[in-house]
């Protein structure tokens, strides 16, 4: 499949002025600069469901800014749907759509259904065609119940609904969000996620999203590419990242006995409820089955679980490495 994002050798600095003492350091502060982005290269392909992810102030935003034209690179190329971001940035603005978790699109102190009426203005969209897809959305996102109230009256997790379903209204190609379920409750990011993965599916949309949420990207996204200190060091698909980096996994053990002993090299006990065990297995020294075998053979074994570490532990063992 072709492309439809390809970023070759971007680089992108900051410069500040660093305080320096007295009238001279105030009329001629020092000049320190930053680099945000060196020399970071990748292509997305139609349909790709892509998280950008790495520690505070690795360059994911900068990135996303980048790639939706608000900033422009000090140095290298970018091409989105074949267009240059930030030269051809209304053009492309007709083509994505992009939710910033923390700034909403939407007019606070009107009610949702005149905001989006807004946009159909804004993005100069066909009357028949704009209501039977918004009718759509409205009734997939369940919003049908907040299209009269006032958006700064919305909770934080209707509010993001609602800025998701304003960001799909022009039809837009590619998705770009960024911390879309920040500050959410654990009911409402779960929402959010199955709402965007079942649009992105339905719409073949592509999708970059960058996340401190490791739920984000294991619910939503098939690959993972990783940036720290402005540079990828880590581009692979989502369980391929698993298998590369842990050698591990959990073993949940419920049984009749307050606890079960499994007493072999590599394997580690983590706290647990009672009636339950969960062991750490370090495959490379014990194999799974023998700790299985020791289990059941104490007796009184009601249910095993053998599944794979948090993907939060992936990441923090590549941030490691």
């Amino acid at each position: 499949m072709s492309a439809v994002i390809t970023v070759r050798n971007l680089c992108k600095q900051y410069r500040y002025a660093k305080p320096g003492r007295g009238l001279r350091g105030l009329l001629s502060p020092e000049l320190t600069t930053i680099d945000a982005l060196s020399g970071v290269s990748f292509q997305i392909t139609a349909g790709e469901r892509v998280a950008l992810i790495g520690p505070n102030g690795a360059g994911k935003s900068t990135t996303l800014k980048i790639l939706t034209g608000i900033l422009e690179p000090s140095q290298g190329t970018a091409r989105v749907l074949d267009l240059t971001p930030w030269h051809d940035r209304r053009q492309l603005a007709y083509r994505i759509g992009v939710v910033f978790g923390q700034r909403s699109q939407l007019w606070p102190e009107l009610p949702v259904r005149a905001s989006f009426a807004l946009l159909r203005r804004i993005y100069d969209q066909d009357d028949d065609a704009f209501a039977a897809r918004l009718d759509r959305l409205i009734g997939r996102f369940d919003l049908a119940a907040l299209l009269d109230q006032p958006v700064h009256q919305l909770s934080l997790g209707q509010r993001m609904r609602c800025d998701i379903v304003a960001s799909l209204l022009h039809g837009p190609t590619v998705l770009f969000l960024d911390e879309p379920t920040i500050g959410l409750d654990i009911t409402a990011k779960a929402a959010v996620r199955d709402l965007i993965n079942e649009q992105a599916r339905a719409e073949g949309l592509t999708v970059v999203l960058t996340s401190h949420d490791t739920r984000d990207i294991e619910l939503v996204c098939e690959r993972v590419i990783v940036v720290n200190r402005g540079r990828i060091i880590v581009d692979q698909a989502t369980d391929d990242l698993r298998r590369r980096f842990l050698t591990r996994k959990l073993i949940s053990i419920r049984s009749a006995a307050p606890t079960i002993a499994v007493d072999l090299p590599g394997v580690t006990r983590r706290p647990a409820d009672a009636h339950m065990s969960l062991f750490e297995v370090d495959a490379r020294v014990a194999r799974i089955d023998q700790v299985v075998a020791v289990a059941i053979a104490q007796g009184g074994i009601e249910d095993i679980t053998i599944e794979d570490p948090p993907l939060e532990e992936v990441i923090h063992e590549i941030y490691a490495a």
